[in-house]
């Protein structure tokens, strides 16, 4: 099995995470979260996500660890940059809620398998949608009063 840290600008790392455990209310103990606060200076945050690290990776069966960062150049990706190693640990930016539950879903993966599931799931979780006002929406044939749109 893989962990899974993620770190962001305060609040969302905890927010996401908390997103997880609504739905995945069983991954507790291998999703971690870590806030980085604006008057934190960066190597503050890096030593607190090694301790993060370090919890993770203790329980028997934890293979390796998927570090999750909002924003690629920012404090939160420059720390985790410094944390992971890229053989038990890899870093994927740009988090957002379909990612996280798409890589808490496949977490027993393998961690190469599960980088590409994960970017993959955050891809395919941004879309536009068009939205149309339904009085400029095509009638059907089989809609029978053709004015209920009017008042």
């Amino acid at each position: 099995m893989n962990a899974i840290l993620i770190i962001g600008h305060a609040p969302l790392a905890h927010a996401l995470r908390q997103c997880a455990l609504h739905v995945f209310p069983d991954c507790a103990s291998a999703v971690a979260a870590i806030d980085v606060q604006p008057n934190l200076s960066p190597e503050e945050t890096l030593a607190t996500a090694r301790i993060a690290m370090a919890q993770l990776t203790q329980p028997p069966g934890v293979k390796g660890v998927l570090v999750l960062t909002d924003i690629f150049g920012a404090t939160p990706s420059n720390v985790a940059q410094k944390l992971v190693d890229g053989v038990t640990s890899r870093l994927i930016t740009g988090v957002n809620l379909p990612m996280l539950l798409r890589t808490v879903s496949y977490r027993h993966e393998p961690l190469d398998a599960l980088v590409s599931r994960a970017v993959v799931g955050g891809t395919q979780g941004v879309m536009q949608v068009a939205v149309t006002a339904p009085q400029n929406q095509p009638r059907r044939s089989h809609d029978q009063d053709e004015h209920d749109h009017q008042q």
